[in-house]
C-alpha cells in the first residue's frame, strides 16, 4: 500500500498563535465544522498533548497519536513513536491530516503537500505557534472569507495552499 498524501489542518491567528494552555484560544463553530468535513473518513496524526486536549478519538476518523511514551495507549487510537511511524500507520488512505500541535507541525511541514489554514483575522495571545514557513514555496488555491458575532466576534478565512513544484537547476 502506498504512502498517503499529507496535509496540515490548522487554525492560526495573524501572529501564528494556535493555542494557549493546551486549548484553542477562540471559539469558532464554523472552523470545527470545516475541520470535520475535511478530515472525516481519514487518518488524523496528532501529538499526545493535542490528543489530551481533545480527550478521545474523534468519530469517523482513525486517530494516530505520536508520543515518546512507549506504554501510552488510548481506546480507538493507534500509538506511534515518531512522525514517520505515524505516516506508516496511515498507509492505504489517500490523504492523512496532521492536526497538531506545534512540534508535530514543525516536523511535518517539510513533508506535506497541502495546508488547510483557517486564518484568524487578528493577533491572539497564546503559548503555541505554527512554525514559520516560506510563502514563496506555496500557492494559494482557494480562499473563503467568513465571520461570526457569537460566541465571540471573529473574522477568518479558510485558505488552501498547495506546495509549488521545486525549481530545478538548469
Amino acid at each position: 500500500m502506498s504512502r498517503p498524501s499529507l496535509a496540515i489542518v490548522v487554525a492560526m491567528a495573524q501572529n501564528r498563535t494556535i493555542g494557549i494552555d493546551n486549548t484553542l484560544p477562540w471559539r469558532c463553530p464554523e472552523d470545527l465544522q470545516h475541520f470535520k468535513a475535511l478530515t472525516m473518513g481519514h487518518h488524523l496524526i496528532m501529538g499526545r498533548k493535542t490528543f489530551d486536549s481533545i480527550g478521545k478519538a474523534l468519530p469517523g476518523r482513525t486517530t494516530v497519536v505520536v508520543t515518546r511514551n512507549t506504554a501510552w495507549a488510548a481506546p480507538g487510537c493507534i500509538a506511534a513513536h515518531s512522525l514517520q511511524q505515524a505516516i506508516d500507520a496511515c498507509r492505504g488512505d489517500e490523504i492523512a491530516f496532521v492536526v497538531g500541535g506545534a512540534e508535530l507541525y514543525a516536523q511535518a511541514l517539510p513533508l506535506v503537500d497541502t495546508l488547510y489554514v483557517t486564518e484568524i483575522g487578528q493577533p491572539v495571545t497564546g503559548d503555541a505557534h505554527f512554525p514559520d514557513f516560506s510563502p514563496e514555496a506555496w500557492q494559494e488555491t482557494e480562499r473563503r472569507s467568513s465571520s461570526q458575532e457569537t460566541p465571540q466576534p471573529l473574522s477568518y478565512d479558510f485558505v488552501t495552499y498547495r506546495r509549488k513544484p521545486a525549481k530545478r537547476d538548469k
